[in-house]
């Protein structure tokens, strides 16, 4: 599986879109400094996915999320590809048995797969849309995440080299 943590919030920015001949579009536009931070796993090669809200990015949320995600596939052995964020790469972090870390290397994010999915959630659901509240982000956040097909998922983040390993 592959994992990161991206931003979503109601800090918007205008994205390009369809408008008839000679009209000019509108797009709307806000800045409002909120956000949460979502954290992820996918599985390129089965669609399987995992996703958490939190208000933080710490070395604690990542803990949790570690723990969750051992809980979610209790029957499997992650292999878990991660960046390395100041809080992956913890000395106290007690990762669960079924779980193995390992890293990209640094400043190569288009090695993990799941940018791309963070791309998708966007599009689909923050493409020009103006938030009334936090929790309208995190709703809007979650209806395109369960939209997500196992078979959108892997044909987003499926590579060559991943078929390779496996």
């Amino acid at each position: 599986m592959f994992e990161d943590e991206a931003g979503f919030g109601r800090i918007s920015s205008p994205a390009h879109c369809w408008a008839p001949p000679k009209e000019r579009p509108c797009a709307p536009y806000q800045l409002v400094r909120q956000y949460r931070n979502a954290y992820g796993a996918v599985c390129p090669t089965t669609g399987e996915s995992y996703f958490e809200v939190h208000k933080k990015n710490n070395g604690d949320t990542f803990q949790g999320f570690l723990k969750n995600l051992s809980k979610q596939f209790p029957n499997y052995y992650i292999i878990l590809c991660c960046d390395r964020a100041g809080w992956h790469t913890k000395n106290d972090l007690k990762i669960p048995r079924n779980i193995k870390l390992f890293f990209i290397p640094p400043r190569t994010p288009e090695m993990n797969p799941i940018e791309q999915i963070w791309k998708e959630i966007r599009k689909r659901g923050f493409k020009n849309v103006v938030f009334d509240s936090l929790d309208a982000v995190i709703n809007k956040f979650w209806e395109v995440v369960k939209s997500l097909a196992k078979s959108t998922i892997i044909s987003i983040t499926l590579r060559d080299w991943i078929q390779l390993l496996f």
